[in-house]
């Protein structure tokens, strides 16, 4: 009998131990669980040539910005995979090595070439989809869509897989189809609630709904079961922390922050560790509520040794944020240079918008709302190409919309605002309503 993954793939080992190992890895991996790497070590045991373990070993590296480790991985992937793997497998090794070493136009062209022959290899799927995807970290004005247009083009390979409804569901959330997006999200949910990636996309579509109390009941019921270890953890929480400031209620944000999202308490990805933190306390400042300092500074020290050269436009805006806000003008300079040197190189995918924010968000917390405003508003449309979710790109709407009020252009910010409450429809939005009587 052969020897297959979940999805009627043939794996190159002959050790029933190392593939069983594998598709449990790789469940895991999919499903944002705890015990990934510790169960794709246990397929590398048991089979040390078995190049698919390897890849996927280094893919959960990569997560965490292991870089030296990912890529060591990569590169015996690559040796196995050549001496001993299909036609399958040796694409397979070879799109994930180069989202790996950061190649993503080489690892996108990749992709689309590989599912045209095997379109249920998921983990190679999984590769442009979700809001660190290759897509959404590619500059692409459009990436929201084109992760929706890929789902729906290998939707009938896939039937009701718990992993391809929960990503399809998301992409359909961010490209607009809300309803549909967390109808198709919570089916896959309901099939593996061991499954951080769904809670998660459940969530965005609550949030782009404005099922606040809905979102805080799934948090509050469900990451019990989810260990403070796993890679959404934090970030599960900080959208729990977003519902609270929804409703004014800085005390509870502040509160969650400190159990899981500050840098002493997180578990998490250094992308997540530095984007829900700067994130998180800008809102509760640029909303009016005071931020301790101390919070700042100690996420700014961990922040500066995780991203301490400019690289991926989405992590640049965050360090943007931190250096805004702690007023320090030598490193908001430094990296706003190199940001603009490689625009002016063509090697900013995500473009001019880049150094835009960041100059918005110097002006913003020197209180020149004026400035912010006049820098923002050209490129407003273009935030889309710093990646990242919708949830996560709102900081900058926000920002504008503050601007806007306390800068007098208060006829602009009750328009902006009023597209978003017709955007969704539902949500009962408190943050605005004393700026905005």
């Amino acid at each position: 009998m052969a020897i297959e993954d979940r999805y009627g793939l043939p794996l190159s080992t002959s050790s029933h131990e190392a593939a069983s190992a594998y598709r449990e890895g790789v469940d895991l991996m999919l499903s944002g669980w705890t015990g990934t790497a510790e169960t794709l070590e246990r397929a590398i045991a048991a089979d040390p040539d078995f190049a698919l373990a390897h890849i996927a070993r280094a893919r959960v590296h990569a997560f965490y910005q292991q870089g030296d480790l990912a890529r060591s991985k990569a590169a015996s992937a690559r040796e196995l995979v050549a001496v001993s793997g299909t036609a399958r497998e040796r694409s397979h090794v070879e799109t994930l090595a180069l989202a790996i070493e950061g190649r993503g136009p080489d690892a996108i062209a990749a992709v689309f070439k590989h599912i045209e022959s095997w379109p249920r290899d998921a983990v190679v799927l999984s590769l442009p989809l979700g809001a660190f995807g290759l897509f959404a970290f590619s500059g692409m004005a459009d990436h929201d869509r084109a992760r929706h247009e890929l789902c729906e083009r290998v939707a009938r390979h896939y039937g009701e897989d718990w992993w391809f409804l929960t990503m399809s569901g998301w992409a359909m959330t961010e490209n607009g189809d809300v309803a549909r997006g967390r109808a198709v999200t919570e089916r896959g949910f309901d099939l593996r609630r061991a499954n951080a990636h769904a809670a998660h996309a459940v969530l965005h579509a609550m949030f782009e709904d404005g099922s606040i109390e809905d979102a805080d009941r799934l948090v509050d019921e469900w990451i019990p079961s989810y260990d403070r270890a796993g890679i959404l953890h934090g970030h599960i929480r900080w959208h729990q922390a977003l519902g609270a400031l929804e409703h004014g209620d800085a005390a509870r944000a502040l509160e969650i922050y400190a159990d899981v999202l500050q840098p002493s308490a997180t578990q998490a990805p250094a992308l997540n560790v530095i984007t829900d933190s700067a994130s998180l306390l800008w809102r509760l400042s640029a909303y009016g509520h005071a931020v301790p300092k101390p919070l700042w500074v100690e996420a700014d020290v961990t922040a500066q040794k995780l991203f301490p050269k400019s690289g991926l436009a989405f992590a640049d805006v965050h360090m943007a944020l931190f250096a805004a806000a702690t007023q320090n003008h030598g490193a908001l300079a430094t990296r706003l240079a190199a940001i603009e040197q490689r625009l002016a190189d063509g090697k900013l995918p995500a473009g001019p918008v880049v150094p835009a924010i960041c100059r918005a968000l110097a002006a913003f917390a020197n209180e020149n709302y004026a400035a912010c405003v006049r820098e923002l508003s050209p490129v407003l449309t273009d935030v889309v190409r710093i990646g990242g979710s919708h949830a996560q790109r709102e900081l900058i709407e926000d920002t504008f919309l503050v601007a806007l009020m306390r800068s007098g252009e208060l006829p602009r910010a009750r328009s902006l605002l009023d597209a978003r409450l017709h955007r969704r429809p539902s949500l009962r939005d408190t943050r605005w309503q004393a700026a905005m009587a």
